[in-house]
């Protein structure tokens, strides 16, 4: 791999989404979002500092995707230390599975577990920033005050979701993100939150456990009272920080890939990297039709691990995270795939799901920090129901739950936490922050981040190019998504006769994710920062 060569071939743009700067670097899914990141290192702040305030702006001009009542998971490296932040949400205390009714799983005020985002914010800023809180948050309250342009992708998604923010009887997802409370603002209207920013405010003021005790938490509680909603004060009130974990491992080529343990999703990445690694990367470098068979195979076997082996490292021992990630494990699932699609592993999919949404943020800054944050409130705009006079919405994480088997580790029973596909990762080059990055997408957070690193590991692409390319996705079931217009039509023809259902996808499809990413230059001075190219982030730095 010739680093050399995959950062000299980096090109800014006059869009900003590939940037270069001298001392630090953010990328996320909003240009006024990645700006706020950005004013946190000119005022001196660090990576912990850019990210957290970037994450809660991302909370006011992306709502459909986080916000104040989400959650997010984050992996930090940290003065020479590296590890994950688990985040998981927790199921309120009267959210007994025989109380849901029809549809109450996904949507409505029942739907919603616990929010971790402002308790995760909290404890990155107080134990890793330089910053005070009032200044983390002094952006977000800024552009929820004096509002943002509606983008077309956000008019799109509210077109998409129209009918569920009406289905909700008290029309409070409605009433604070569609036009009049009934239909979708049109691209480039003004989006103003007065009541969002009120809230920003008082957090300012009074700090992250104001969200939990005090004033918000008696709203909230109010709230779900009045609407029926299963979240109350004191579950709210026993919320604890988040959890630092021991971050996952593994080579490939000539770097280490570090992400996020259960009960986020890294080793599902990890598992399908070092079954790529079994190939020669020539092999890669051709993009044969047989390469994009063994890709959707990897997808399929580390999908199928996944599923089989759900795993909380507090309380359920099913199996070890050395053994799904161990070099000998990942050279017999690779060895293991044919020259047509595997019968063994399930040709029906799982009931299929709307699209999740997440957004993610990556920072990195001069002293070497770097820090990738995922977070979400699962569906596009959560519940479709707001907090009453505090302006956000409610996430929908009960449908994240398992309802089926009650000894899953994540079953619908009271202070669960839900599943969660993110992996947000750092990269490494000689024991040094290279690069970070993340996605969403639920499971397609696996296949886009595994086709951005080997695009630039293997194919050795700069960011930007690496973010450009064509994607694909496998499901369990063998279905490839594929951006049809943009590969070789031997490749879809090649893996219509490998017995996959091929389902043509547009070209720069929303559904494919968004790589989010920094890097620190290795044969060169400065950074470099890549953001989405199919959908609205920007890359920035000072």
């Amino acid at each position: 791999m010739n680093l050399a060569k995959i950062e000299e071939k980096f090109r800014s743009d006059e869009k900003n989404k590939f940037a270069a700067a001298p001392n630090g670097m953010v990328a996320s899914a909003f240009p006024e979002a990645t700006q706020a990141g950005v004013e946190m290192l000119q005022k001196g702040g660090n990576a912990v500092d850019a990210a957290c305030a970037t994450a809660l702006a991302l909370g006011v001009c992306e709502p459909q995707s986080s916000g104040l009542g989400g959650q997010s998971a984050c992996i930090l490296h940290f003065r020479g230390k590296t590890i994950a932040l688990d985040g998981s949400s927790r199921v309120p205390s009267l959210a007994h599975i025989s109380k849901f009714g029809k549809g109450e799983r996904s949507k409505g005020y029942r739907a919603t577990t616990i929010p971790t985002t402002v308790a995760v914010m909290g404890y990155l800023n107080f134990k890793y920033g330089k910053l005070e809180w009032k200044n983390i948050l002094q952006p977000a309250i800024r552009i929820a005050s004096e509002g943002y342009r509606i983008t077309e992708l956000q008019h799109s998604l509210q077109k998409r979701e129209l009918d569920n923010f009406l289905k909700i009887p008290s029309k409070s997802g409605a009433k604070y993100f569609l036009k009049n409370g009934a239909e979708p603002y049109q691209p480039g209207d003004l989006f103003i939150q007065p009541d969002l920013a009120n809230t920003l405010l008082y957090l300012a003021e009074h700090g992250p456990r104001s969200f939990y005790q005090g004033m918000i938490a008696k709203r909230i509680d109010d709230d779900m009272q009045a609407n029926k909603g299963f979240l109350r004060a004191d579950d709210l009130a026993m919320m604890p920080w988040p959890i630092e974990r021991k971050i996952l491992k593994r080579h490939y080529r000539s770097v280490s890939i570090l992400s996020a343990p259960p009960p986020a999703a890294g080793r599902t990445l990890l598992l399908v990297m070092m079954m790529l690694r079994q190939l020669p990367i020539k092999v890669i470098r051709q993009e044969s039709p047989q390469f994009y068979h063994f890709f959707s195979e990897s997808l399929r076997k580390a999908f199928l691990f996944r599923t089989q082996r759900p795993f909380d490292p507090n309380t359920f021992f099913q199996i070890s995270d050395k053994k799904m990630i161990n070099r000998k494990f990942a050279q017999e699932q690779a060895k293991s795939i044919r020259d047509r699609i595997d019968p063994n592993l399930p040709l029906v999919d799982p009931q299929e799901e709307a699209d999740g949404e997440t957004t993610h943020l990556s920072a990195m800054d001069s002293e070497g920090n770097a820090i990738g944050i995922t977070q979400s409130i699962e569906l596009s705009y959560g519940s479709r129901t707001a907090a009453e006079g505090l302006g956000f919405l409610y996430n929908n994480y009960i449908r994240a739950l398992d309802v089926n088997d009650p000894s899953h580790p994540h079953y619908l029973r009271p202070n669960g936490t839900p599943w969660t596909s993110v992996a947000p990762s750092i990269i490494f080059y000689k024991n040094t922050p290279w690069i970070v990055t993340g996605s969403p997408g639920s499971e397609r957070i696996y296949s886009t981040i595994a086709q951005f690193l080997t695009n630039m590991l293997d194919k050795e692409a700069s960011m930007d190019k690496a973010i450009e390319k064509p994607r694909l996705h496998c499901s369990l079931g063998g279905k490839v998504s594929i951006e049809a217009n943009r590969f070789n039509p031997e490749i879809v023809s090649y893996m219509e006769e490998m017995g996959y259902q091929i389902e043509k996808k547009s070209d720069y499809d929303f559904y494919f994710g968004a790589i989010h990413s920094v890097m620190k230059c290795q044969t060169r001075e400065g950074f470099q920062g890549a953001a989405e190219v199919r959908r609205d982030g920007t890359a920035g730095g000072m």
